[in-house]
């Protein structure tokens, strides 16, 4: 798909990732929304952007989610493309999982992930297609001791996007995924009951670790070439 003048929603905005695809897509000419708890963050990335709005938005929050698409649709008539980036962490052997704090995760990453799918499904069959790109994870290729909970929470994501890729694809509405492996970012620093490794002891270990850039670059190149996943 084309990105240039495409409406496109990218979730978790603020940092990390999210923040090195804003910067991607406005290269290549997008209009965008852009979405995480931080507005102050937000504010000040879209404020250097010539083409970007900012909304608040807690995607463990319904209303938060359908407020996002309001606006997006308020303000540019159509949505494009969802990048579903947001997400956390969790560390922890499956024995010691905590039951509550799992819960959460999976309200992020698994059903603030479907929310905002099932938001943006009817308006991009009723405008003839559009795209959905989500972020899910390289533990999901091998199983990794310590990030069981995690790890399933993207397994989810994965079944979910490669379904509806199947349903969807009548409508003309793409559905793609991509597995970052270990990035320089954040996410490691806010993880849920932290027991594992920090991204220095990973890099002692040669564990790959990619920076934020890499994955944007990913992120642009799956969009262009529409494929059902893209494995880093």
């Amino acid at each position: 798909m084309e990105i240039k003048d495409k409406v496109i929603i990218v979730t978790g905005a603020s940092q990390g990732i999210g923040m090195e695809i804003v910067k991607y897509l406005t290269k290549y000419g997008a209009l965008l929304a852009l979405a995480a708890r931080s507005m102050d963050l937000l504010n000040e990335i879209a404020a250097k952007l010539p083409r970007a709005i900012a909304v608040q938005t807690d995607m463990r929050k319904p209303a938060d989610i359908q407020n996002l698409i309001d606006l997006t649709l308020k303000t540019y008539g159509r949505i494009d493309i969802l990048i579903n980036n947001a997400g956390q962490g969790m560390q922890g052997t499956v024995e010691n999982t905590k039951i509550e704090e799992y819960q959460d995760i999976i309200d992020l990453n698994v059903f603030g992930a479907l929310r905002a799918m099932q938001a943006v499904i009817p308006h991009m069959r009723k405008q003839g297609g559009g795209m959905i790109l989500n972020v899910s994870s390289g533990v999901t290729k091998r199983y990794i001791p310590g990030v069981a909970a995690y790890a399933s929470t993207k397994y989810a994501l994965n079944a979910l996007s490669f379904t509806a890729r199947m349903e969807l694809e009548k409508d003309k509405i793409i559905v793609s995924v991509i597995h970052p492996r270990v990035t320089s970012s954040n996410f490691y620093k806010n993880l849920r009951a932290s027991q594992g490794l920090t991204l220095e002891e990973m890099a002692k270990r040669g564990a790959p670790i990619d920076a934020p850039e890499k994955v944007a670059e990913n992120i642009i190149e799956l969009i262009n070439s529409e494929e059902a996943e893209l494995v880093m």
